[in-house]
């Protein structure tokens, strides 16, 4: 018997995957360039029907026609030099999925590169880890329609389901399924962030114990701040190391790393003239955290405020903190989302929002309660300009916005470093603002290099001589 699909790239994703397809009872070829991460899965199985291989042309001669591969290799040259391997021994009508974090644009070229040869290719994001991999993601494949139609009933059995709809969908066409997963990793780093500098205010300037934090954030993650992220923060701060019995946060190195993809997300914003302010301080903080040393040495000579601070209440200010947190990850999705839209008006993608936000709801890191009220939004309005105006969040915002201008006055009082909370209050007043000070800009360029200006009461463009 002919084996349904196959999986190349046998780390932790990929064999997860590979279990997930076997446990929704596909037959399963595997293959692996290195011997022994295949031993390794072998090792594990318990009955589920994964079929090994060790040569690349008996690996693609196990599965049934048209065949379907599933690449879970490192992003880059890797997925490249796998392509050309098994180029040889498809004909046309097969797919290829890549499953990896690859870049949108690698995917459109990979894409216009397999089209000529008949051969289908699907870039496919997913999103939710070693555990989502193997009990079911978030999956957004993009490519040609007809050929996702084709690959549909394995990924929407594999993906996570809520309330019986799978977290899968047809995102666009070419890249556009590695982009939607680009750019909910950008969203990611922000949401990250945000929670990261919301415990800091609670630790450093509300003095709680970690405990104690860690009963905040399950109390939040009983309401509106619902999400995966605000769970495994309990989580994280509940865990004890083993060797000194502290926290085990209080023994991680606050040096943080990041793989890639918020920082394409910032320039492909950047770019294209898309506000992604707080995803990309969210990058910046993780590059100023790698200077470790130098932020030791700059403590021991630069100084923060010196003037001591009345005690706060501390019931009333953990309610600011979770507002502002609130507000800031309503913030950061809002720019994710409008990146979405603004790039698929540019490349005519026709990203399906209201669908993206669904299928965030299950499996992804990203994954929140208020994602079903962003469905709901671009379903009632499916050309809305930005989340912050849709009706639900803006009563929120308005209701909340006292919260979050409060903690990041209080926190930059006290030194305290709030990179994305002080970017979303930004944010969100430069957006509220039918009037700014780009006026002023715009005169100093035209001053310096006749770069022109048009006028608030006139049609035209217009120059002075300064």
């Amino acid at each position: 018997m002919l084996n349904t699909i196959g999986v190349i790239g046998l780390g932790v994703m990929g064999s997860n995957i590979a279990l997930n397809m076997a446990n929704k009872g596909e037959e399963v070829a595997v293959y692996n360039y290195t011997r022994d991460l295949t031993d390794q899965l072998v090792a594990k199985l318990d009955g589920q029907s994964i079929h090994p291989y060790y040569e690349v042309q008996d690996f693609v001669q196990s599965l049934e026609t048209p065949r379907q591969i599933f690449l879970m290799v490192t992003a880059g040259k890797p997925i490249d030099s796998v392509i050309q391997a098994i180029l040889p021994h498809l004909e046309s009508g097969d797919i290829i999925m890549d499953g990896g974090n690859s870049h949108y644009t690698d995917t459109e070229r990979r894409y216009d590169e397999l089209k000529s040869k008949g051969i289908g290719y699907l870039g496919v994001g997913i999103s939710g880890g070693e555990v989502g991999a193997l009990n079911g993601p978030s999956i957004m494949p993009g490519g040609d329609k007809i050929v996702y139609e084709k690959a549909a009933p394995v990924l929407t059995k594999i993906a996570a389901h809520v309330n019986g709809d799978p977290c899968c969908t047809y995102i666009g066409p070419k890249g556009a399924g590695h982009f939607v997963k680009m750019v909910h990793n950008g969203i990611e780093y922000a949401d990250m962030q945000l929670i990261a500098e919301a415990y800091t205010f609670l630790r450093e300037k509300l003095e709680l114990s970690v405990e104690e934090i860690a009963g905040i954030f399950e109390t939040w993650n009983e309401g509106e701040l619902k999400s995966y992220l605000i769970e495994i923060t309990a989580e994280i701060l509940r865990k004890k190391d083993e060797i000194t019995g502290l926290p085990l946060i209080d023994v991680i190195l606050d040096k943080a790393g990041q793989k890639g993809t918020g920082k394409w997300t910032s320039i492909q914003a950047i770019d294209n003239g898309i506000p992604a302010s707080i995803i990309t301080e969210s990058l910046f903080a993780r590059y100023i955290s790698s200077l470790k040393e130098e932020r030791v040495h700059a403590e021991s000579i630069l100084s923060g405020p010196k003037n001591v601070q009345q005690p706060l209440d501390k019931n009333e200010w953990i309610d600011y903190i979770r507002q502002a947190l609130y507000i800031g990850k309503v913030c950061a999705y809002a720019q994710g989302f409008t990146q979405y839209k603004m790039t698929s008006e540019l490349l005519d993608w026709n990203l399906p929002l209201k669908d993206i936000a669904l299928i965030f709801r299950g499996g992804c890191i990203i994954r929140a309660e208020f994602l079903n009220v962003i469905s709901e939004a671009y379903h009632e309005q499916s050309d809305l300009a930005n989340l912050l105006i849709s009706p639900y969040f803006a009563e929120k915002v308005q209701d909340y916005q006292m919260g979050l201008r409060k903690v990041v006055c209080e926190g930059i009082n006290a030194g305290i470093s709030f990179p994305c909370l002080s970017a979303s209050l930004t944010y969100y007043d430069s957006y509220r603002a039918g009037r700014s000070s780009a006026n002023i800009l715009q005169a100093q360029r035209d001053y310096f290099g006749a770069h022109t200006y048009e006028r608030r009461d006139l049609a035209g463009v217009y120059h002075t001589n300064w």
